[in-house]
């Protein structure tokens, strides 16, 4: 399998950013998932899984290594009155390196008519502390949008589910894949750029995939990795 593409979110839940090659260390893809938005009332971070909304914004690092949100009207913005008046509550744009604690984040059952909070990774605001890189192949997506999954590396090919369990080997960087990615109402969420809402997509992951898709791993060694690279044995 090689990189057919490289993704990194830098705001949790925002679009995104295509890439053509990008370093990997032990918090993942640099730039990725390194601030959140958080509701200033209950202190609970803000996840499209409850606020849909989010998929409408975009997120990308300017060249200090900072971050912008581009809204959908184009409002290029940091400022906390700018995000709370476009999403209707009192929030804050947190970094992870200055919130190094758990933290909390607003979920749905799947069902959508009940919600609980769930708790995240400490560092880069991942929800899983062991996955750092999220890795899907073309095959195992087959005719789904490859957006609605948000991993950082897209492979041409087929076969990361057998990578559980083992080092690989992406551009420089060494991979260790611990685990399959558990799925949630996230993946049946519009998105911009013609995605509708499809509740179809989550029961068939469930019903036929044990309601997880793609993989997860940690970075013990760093490097760079380029659209391209060949996924090898490390």
């Amino acid at each position: 399998m090689r990189v057919q593409e490289l993704w990194r979110y830098p705001v949790k839940s925002l679009q995104g950013e295509r890439l053509d090659a990008v370093d990997v260390g032990p918090e993942g893809v640099t730039g990725d998932r390194q601030w959140a938005l958080f509701d200033r009332s209950t202190g609970y971070g803000l996840t499209a899984r409850r606020v849909p909304d989010l998929l409408f914004a975009a997120a990308r690092l300017r060249a200090d290594g900072g971050v912008e949100v581009v809204l959908p009207d184009g409002t290029v913005t940091t400022d906390d009155g700018v995000l709370s008046d476009w999403l209707g509550r009192a929030v804050t744009l947190r970094a992870a390196e200055t919130d190094r604690g758990p933290r909390h984040y607003e979920a749905p059952d799947d069902d959508e008519d009940v919600w609980d909070a769930f708790e995240g990774a400490s560092g880069a605001f991942h929800d899983s502390s062991r996955i750092r890189v999220s890795l899907v192949s073309t095959g195992t997506l087959g005719t789904w949008d490859r957006r609605r999954f948000r991993a950082n590396v897209l492979l041409d090919g087929a076969g990361e589910d057998a990578l559980v369990g083992s080092t690989v080997r992406l551009g420089t960087a060494v991979l260790d894949v611990l685990k399959p990615v558990s799925r949630c109402v996230m993946v049946t969420r519009p998105q911009p750029g013609g995605i509708a809402r499809d509740n179809g997509i989550l029961k068939t992951i469930h019903r036929e995939r044990a309601s997880t898709l793609a993989v997860g791993a940690l970075v013990p060694v760093p490097g760079r990795v380029a659209v391209g690279d060949e996924l090898v044995p490390a």
